[in-house]
């Protein structure tokens, strides 16, 4: 796993925290004071910016974006409600100096600055899965697909809008017809591939065939689990697992129709769709989606709207980073999956289109995360800060 850590903050960063207790007394007029917890499976550790790896490479002017985002969400909770589990992230009122001061930096495109400002205004902590099982990273994206309002010979597989009752009907269930009749189907495409990667994703962009152009996302879903149908593929032998990446599957789909839909339906689980008047996908936060910026997590673990610094590596070459070198940049938890599930796992949204697919359909690389709490939080978080200053004597 890269970017280990193994040891304690260094001294600027203990005094600057303890300064940071000292001014409870002033936080607490305005925010109760419960202190964060991690939730269980979860070892959070504190840690300081000469810690995290690669962090004066990062243009985090770009990230500035992506909170704002998480922010508009934030600002709107009650000042004493819990952020995330246990209240990791603090709660809502710890929020409120750290969102205020990002909006005098918006649309500035100055990374020495916006790196002042999350140093001024969030604590790093090491984020660690207790079992000292390695992070797991993926990727995905939002498709780019052809449709037509209505049904013809070239397109001929619908999406759903979801049904006014909840369903328990599987995939195969649906698929061969249990839902028609019922007016829920709004889009056709032609391929049935490009329909079941529409559901996993979850969200894509629909060049609709009378030249307009919408945007779909996620309404709902079939209440029944999500099955991965590449795992079946590797442990069946269809694909080899040094090569599994979403364009395999997809490949082996399109070139065996007569198998395809069999293969689909051992995922059980089934997408429904609508239109979505934003200007990007919209992740589980409530908010678009910024392509390099934004993560799905396990919001059992992480609490959603909070910036995570991640250690990774590129999934592919890249200009001149080469595939399995670091991939380390501000990133904020904005979404969810149902495959991502741990206390260090993270799904990158890389953006929309064939070129994003490049990238999300060939990430899977260990790596960990740092999550940055609101200096206020971190401040009342029981640290163990006197256990770290005597460490240091």
């Amino acid at each position: 796993m890269q970017g280990k850590i193994d040891g304690v903050p260094d001294k600027g960063a203990v005094s600057w925290l303890l300064a940071g207790v000292c001014l409870l007394a002033l936080a607490s007029l305005l925010v109760a004071c419960t202190p964060p917890e991690s939730p269980p499976g979860l070892k959070v550790s504190p840690s300081s910016y000469s810690m995290l790896p690669g962090w004066d490479d990062d243009r985090l002017d770009e990230a500035l974006p992506a909170l704002l985002n998480s922010c508009k969400v934030l600002l709107k909770k009650p000042q004493d409600e819990p952020i995330g589990p246990k209240a990791l992230g603090g709660l809502a009122g710890d929020w409120q100096a750290p969102c205020a001061a990002a909006v005098e930096l918006k649309g500035k495109s100055d990374p020495a600055l916006a790196r002042a400002f999350f140093e001024r205004w969030f604590v790093p902590f090491v984020a660690e899965d207790i079992r000292g099982k390695a992070g797991l990273f993926t990727g995905y994206y939002e498709a780019e697909i052809e449709a037509a309002r209505q049904p013809d010979s070239l397109h001929m597989y619908p999406l759903y809008r979801a049904p006014k009752s909840p369903t328990k009907l599987t995939r195969a269930e649906i698929e061969a017809g249990a839902l028609r009749g019922q007016g829920l189907e709004f889009l056709w495409l032609k391929d049935p591939v490009d329909a079941f990667f529409l559901q996993i994703q979850g969200s894509g962009i629909v060049k609709v065939t009378d030249g307009t152009e919408m945007r779909v996302g996620y309404a709902g879903n079939n209440g029944q689990g999500f099955v991965a149908i590449g795992k079946i593929m590797i442990e069946e032998g269809i694909i080899d697992r040094k090569s599994a990446s979403m364009q395999t599957i997809r490949t082996w789909l399109r070139a065996n129709p007569a198998k395809a839909q069999a293969m689909m339906n051992r995922n059980p689980r089934f997408i429904f769709f609508r239109e979505v008047k934003e200007n990007g996908p919209v992740g589980a936060m409530g908010v678009t989606l910024t392509a390099g910026r934004s993560l799905a997590v396990d919001p059992a673990f992480v609490p959603l709207g909070l910036p995570l610094w991640l250690d990774t590596s590129w999934p592919i070459d890249h200009g001149p980073a080469k595939k399995g070198s670091p991939l380390r940049r501000l990133m904020m938890a904005q979404d969810v999956g149902t495959a991502i599930n741990g206390p260090v796992r993270g799904d990158f949204f890389w953006g929309s289109g064939e070129a994003a697919l490049t990238f999300a359909g060939s990430m899977k690389n260990p790596g960990n995360w740092f999550m940055l709490l609101p200096v206020t939080a971190a401040a009342r978080k029981t640290l163990d800060v006197v256990d770290i200053v005597s460490s240091l004597k």
